[in-house]
């Protein structure tokens, strides 16, 4: 689940829709109960429906759920799951984070408890180069997603010297010709790459051979995101597979950019290019001054919000009907809507600044 699909769900509207979400798990016996476990939020969802409508006038939205419940691979579940059915759009979703059991029928997707997972998880992606086909994997440690819906991966190679054949004839250096087409095939990909980018500008992890990764790094925007290559042919390669070869890395580079970004607090704090304290970094996060936001993991921090909504105070009862249940949510929300990017950072390592800490534009 990543945040471009956030956004996807939260473009539906229409009643009912229905939001399942259910923990589950990745091995035996534990996940022996996660079918069993749905099917009773998906009876409690019917049992709803059957109280306000007919079961002709949502024969289609069930048939629609229960058709989506018999595809879920239930061998291959990670931490979560989460289904979502409404007359325009069906869709099941895993994840390697937990989610709290319910069922919401409702205008809109429930999309709260997923937005503030994808703000609070360290993620990446996996775009593994390859003109049968090129896929492109969301990383939370060493699980991976494949991401299809919402986006054009995976992507097959069909201009010449791909899915079709290279022309012939005098003059034609069939080499050149198709070292060219792969090329254009991976500028394709970098644009389909900018669509999700654009929403979630997380680190890249490039898989590939050589040659196919020599290109792609020719033509791509996003070389500054390229954290680290793995070499090979890995067309066939599992999600599971792929994870075991890339986190390491992965995990490296994370570690060396969350002190990277350390060290460009302290450059900001002696420049007064910063603001610490939840208070001040909402209010320069509101007016959109904030690059960079750094955040200890863990740290949630409700608040009251004044008319102006530029000042807060911190709540002790995070469930008042006029308390944001939790402020560095939205300063995240902030910051990454403003073009700005977030890095968290192991706890006490904000110390000095309160738990958390912008760097600003000016």
């Amino acid at each position: 689940m990543n945040r471009h699909d956030v956004r996807l769900l939260q473009t539906f509207k229409g009643y009912p829709s229905i939001s399942i979400l259910a923990p589950t798990h990745r091995t035996s016996p534990d996940n022996k109960q996660d079918p069993i476990r749905v099917k009773n939020l998906v009876t409690e969802a019917t049992n709803r429906l059957l109280k306000e409508f007919s079961k002709r006038e949502v024969d289609g939205v069930l048939s629609r759920l229960d058709g989506i419940v018999e595809r879920v691979d239930w061998q291959n579940t990670l931490d979560g799951l989460a289904i979502f059915v409404n007359a325009d759009f069906a869709h099941a979703y895993t994840f390697p984070f937990t989610v709290e059991e319910r069922v919401v029928i409702d205008e809109t997707f429930a999309t709260r408890d997923l937005v503030f997972a994808v703000n609070r998880t360290n993620r990446y992606w996996t775009l593994v180069l390859s003109e049968q086909p090129t896929r492109l994997f969301e990383g939370v440690k060493d699980s991976l997603v494949e991401v299809t819906v919402g986006s054009q991966f995976p992507m097959t190679h069909n201009r010449p010297g791909g899915a079709t054949r290279l022309p012939g004839g005098p003059g034609v250096n069939p080499s050149s010709y198709a070292r060219d087409m792969h090329r254009q095939f991976f500028r394709d990909v970098d644009a389909a790459l900018k669509e999700i980018m654009d929403d979630d500008p997380l680190p890249i992890v490039l898989v590939g051979v050589t040659r196919q990764l020599s290109l792609f790094e020719e033509v791509t925007s996003y070389g500054g995101h390229i954290i680290a290559r793995v070499e090979g042919s890995h067309d066939k390669t599992s999600a599971h597979e792929l994870g075991q070869l890339v986190w390491p890395l992965a995990k490296a580079q994370i570690a060396e950019q969350r002190n990277k970004v350390l060290d460009e607090l302290g450059a900001a704090v002696g420049a007064r290019r910063f603001a610490s304290t939840i208070g001040e970094v909402w209010r320069m996060a509101h007016q959109g001054r904030g690059d960079t936001l750094i955040v200890e993991e863990g740290y949630f921090c409700p608040v009251r919000v004044d008319e102006s909504g530029m000042h807060i105070t911190i709540a002790e009862d995070a469930t008042a009907p006029d308390v944001i249940d939790d402020a560095v949510d939205e300063v995240i929300e902030a910051v990454l809507a403003k073009g700005g990017r977030v890095v968290f950072v192991e706890p006490g390592a904000l110390a000095d600044h309160q738990r958390i800490a912008l760097i600003l534009r000016y």
